[in-house]
């Protein structure tokens, strides 16, 4: 059988689905050049994801789309593009729970955590008030993992249903809205901490005359605990370690991944990739550029020789990452948003070395990613309003 990718160019796309365009920069995602329509995707006719209708995919699903021969052994031919579940504001850090069979995900702005169940389908609110959480994942203890925008802090879920604040300053100063995290065997936690949280939307906007709010025109206290509404920035952003006897170091500076976002370990722990997005509320950073950075990481979890990973720069158009989880053979898969350059937004996927393998496009801005399902060969998307997920050749490094 011989596999054909997409001979579909830029410019043919775009004249397809109506011609030039204004970019949008959510999450501080770069300007583009151009602007088209708002479509579900750029395949004809146009595609419904819909649970439920009559198929509409058939043998290698069209919005799967290869640009390197190797990505054809990590996809799965005859696997859908599915949309699981829509009605969020903002979904963000999808993360599996191998032992429940489910996925848990934030709904950001409505301050809750929802549950997919993968024996039926079932979703659910599983976690209000969540405290506006973005990143989830579970350590190698089952433990839940949590960065909460609203408290500026990371937490951990015990087994006894008690809350462990891991935690929530570095060298006496409050973090600014803990955005990513991720568990190492050694028994760390990586985190990263950008701006995002600091705003109405997404958590609570600095008190009067801190950077989100300078004017003091905002009410931080307004629908808020009583404890909230004090808070200000204080620290540039940066990518953090919490070691196993709690102690934070931080282990990129703002200069080396200006404004952190998604973060994941290379299988065999060795190499850090971490997402730099863009300038959030307040920020007076440097920003970032929509790239990936990767880092060598050391026995001690110490890490040096920072570098640029992949600029996410697809046919001249800037596929701004956020999320970031490899597979078991070191390739790394991350979510894109490429504003309104439709059938850009989605997932790309690189190999170690950097190279462009393939792409997955959906309909709307992925936010983040995990692998998951009973043998973790499942892609779960969180993509702005809903949850998608495709079945592939490979499997996620594990913890999801």
């Amino acid at each position: 059988m011989t596999i054909h990718k997409s001979n579909i160019s830029r410019r043919q796309a775009l004249t397809a689905i109506g011609g030039a365009s204004i970019s949008v920069a959510a999450l501080g995602a770069n300007a583009q050049s151009s602007v088209v329509e708002p479509r579900s995707t750029i395949t004809e006719p146009r595609r419904d994801f819909r649970p439920g209708i009559d198929p509409n995919v058939y043998f290698w699903d069209p919005d799967i789309i290869g640009e390197d021969d190797r990505f054809w052994g990590l996809v799965q031919p005859n696997a859908p593009i599915e949309r699981l579940w829509t009605g969020a504001l903002w979904a963000e850090g999808p993360a599996w729970n191998s032992v429940g069979k489910f996925l848990i995900w934030s709904d950001i702005p409505n301050n809750r955590q929802m549950r997919w169940l993968d024996d039926d389908g079932h979703v659910s609110e599983f976690r209000a008030p969540s405290n506006n959480s973005n990143g989830n994942s579970f350590d190698y203890q089952g433990r839940q993992l949590s960065c909460e925008h609203l408290t500026r802090r990371v937490v951990r879920y015990e087994l006894d249903g008690s809350v462990t604040i891991l935690a929530d300053r570095f060298d006496g100063k409050r973090l600014n809205s803990p955005n990513d995290i991720v568990a190492h065997p050694d028994g760390s936690y990586w985190f990263t901490d950008p701006p995002y949280g600091g705003q109405l939307y997404e958590g609570a906007p600095d008190a009067p005359g801190g950077p989100s709010n300078a004017a003091g025109l905002l009410n931080p206290r307004l629908g808020q605990p009583p404890e909230i509404g004090s808070f200000q920035r204080e620290l540039p952003t940066a990518t953090y370690r919490i070691a196993p006897d709690g102690a934070v170091t931080q282990v990129a500076s703002e200069e080396e991944a200006p404004d952190p976002n998604g973060l994941c370990f290379s299988p065999d722990f060795s190499t850090l990739y971490v997402a730099s997005t863009g300038k959030g509320p307040g920020d007076t950073g440097p920003g970032g550029e929509g790239s990936v950075f990767a880092f060598d990481v050391a026995e001690d979890g110490t890490t040096s020789n920072p570098r640029l990973y992949t600029d996410c720069m697809i046919d001249e158009v800037k596929c701004g990452p956020d999320g970031v989880r490899c597979d078991v053979a070191g390739n790394v898969w991350i979510s894109s948003n490429a504003g309104r350059n439709v059938g850009y937004s989605g997932v790309t996927v690189w190999s170690p070395e950097g190279a462009l393998l393939g792409r997955i496009r959906i309909p709307e801005i992925c936010g983040n990613i995990c692998f998951g399902g009973p043998k973790r060969n499942r892609l779960f998307m969180a993509a702005s309003q809903s949850i998608y997920s495709v079945y592939v050749g490979t499997q996620g490094a594990a913890p999801a």
